[in-house]
């Protein structure tokens, strides 16, 4: 089994589509009437296929939107590079921490415009992409 992707709803498509290009997803298709609402699939330059689907209920406007989301994580090859690209698109993004004190192992984080938190990760050298048993042993 694998994680397919993460649906996220979303207050105005306009808004979240251009939030999410600005980090440096692609839309890869869009379904626009489905009992869920309209749907935009995302999707990352080294992702095998959609790994964010925004959603948005043009009926549950002015509603809140909760989710049990906690957060989106994205991998990232180089901290440094991805923050300065942010900053200069204008999107707000942490200043970049080591949960373990090294240099090569970094962790920041930004919220998108309906609040959802994503945390970028850099890993050191050799590490596997994703989470594995190995970051438990």
């Amino acid at each position: 089994m694998r994680t397919l992707h993460v649906g996220l709803r979303v207050a105005d498509p306009d808004r979240a589509v251009a939030f999410y290009t600005a980090v440096g997803y692609h839309v890869v298709g869009r379904v626009p009437d489905t009992p869920f609402g309209q749907l935009t699939m995302l999707t990352l330059p080294d992702d095998d296929g959609v790994s964010v689907e925004l959603v948005f209920d043009p009926t549950e406007a002015g509603r809140p939107r909760g989710t049990g989301l906690s957060h989106l994580v994205i991998q990232v090859e180089s901290m440094d590079a991805t923050v300065t690209d942010l900053r200069a698109k204008g999107i707000d993004v942490a200043e970049p921490e080591s949960p373990d004190g090294s240099a090569d192992f970094l962790t920041s984080w930004l919220t998108d415009p309906d609040g959802n938190r994503i945390e970028l990760v850099q890993w050191r050298t050799g590490h596997a992409d994703g989470l594995t048993a190995a970051d438990w042993s």
